[in-house]
């Protein structure tokens, strides 16, 4: 029953989906690879929630609600990336400020991840959950402060980075890494050491696209956007995969 609700929400988002593509695609040139980008990862976003939601009765009870939330990452993103598609599409433009409407809730809910599969295989503090989400937040919200001009643009970058700086400590040398190294679970270090690769490496893109799209102008608005779609579609998809393979491998580990 769970499976066939899922699979009815899975239509109707892909009828919904049809729809709009019939909708423009007279307006999407062939030779628009931006806009193609944007195409392409809408139809990853999809099929990534999709497969999420689908895989979340397959995995243990434990580990659930962290595949879940994987799901609404990029359900999330999916549906801005309409949104950006659209006016990409229809203007030739799309402005950075849009994405912060997905990286304000995304970006967050990622961080929370740590948090959620470290409680499957460990009782741990509260007080990791409000540090990763907060870290997270001031990490967006500085440079958001600095793009639409509440405060002055450096600034924004400085705040910016010290909230990441901040949430890499934790997973690293904090609580949470310390947790981690503890758990005694080689599936689950395993699994925590690549998601804090794609924090580091993956989610640096971020601010520097912020330097090199928006403080120098060194990137065009085209380049900048084809950028952070490939940023996106690697940092929100394969994050979700890396915790839906960890919690695969435990579910069968403990079937044996």
């Amino acid at each position: 029953m769970d499976k066939l609700k899922i699979f009815a929400f899975v239509l109707v988002a892909f009828v919904g989906l049809s729809k709009a593509a019939n909708a423009n695609a007279v307006i999407l040139a062939p030779d628009d690879f931006v806009g193609i980008t944007f195409w392409v990862i809408s139809m990853g976003m999809l099929a990534a929630t999709a497969f999420f939601f689908f895989e979340r009765s397959s995995v243990a009870t434990a580990w659930r609600t962290p595949v879940t939330v994987a799901g609404l990452i990029t359900g999330i993103a999916f549906i801005n990336y309409m949104y950006m598609r659209g006016v990409w599409v229809q203007t030739a433009d799309s402005p950075t400020v849009y994405r912060y409407i997905d990286w304000f809730i995304t970006m967050p809910l990622q961080m929370v991840e740590f948090y959620l599969i470290l409680a499957v295989v460990r009782k741990i503090s509260n007080r990791i959950f409000w540090r990763l989400l907060i870290g997270s937040l001031v990490m967006v919200g500085g440079t958001y402060a600095g793009e639409t001009g509440h405060i002055k643009p450096i600034l924004g970058l400085v705040i910016s980075i010290g909230g990441w700086i901040f949430v890499l400590y934790e997973i690293f040398s904090g609580e949470a890494g310390k947790a981690a190294a503890k758990s005694g679970n080689k599936i689950f270090v395993t699994a925590f050491g690549i998601l804090r690769m794609i924090v580091t490496v993956g989610w640096c893109i971020y601010p520097l696209g912020y330097v090199f799209g928006y403080l120098t102008g060194s990137v065009d608005d085209s380049s900048l956007n084809v950028i952070y779609n490939l940023a996106d579609f690697v940092n929100k998809i394969a994050f979700g995969l890396v915790i839906w393979v960890a919690a695969m491998q435990s579910t069968n580990t403990r079937s044996k």
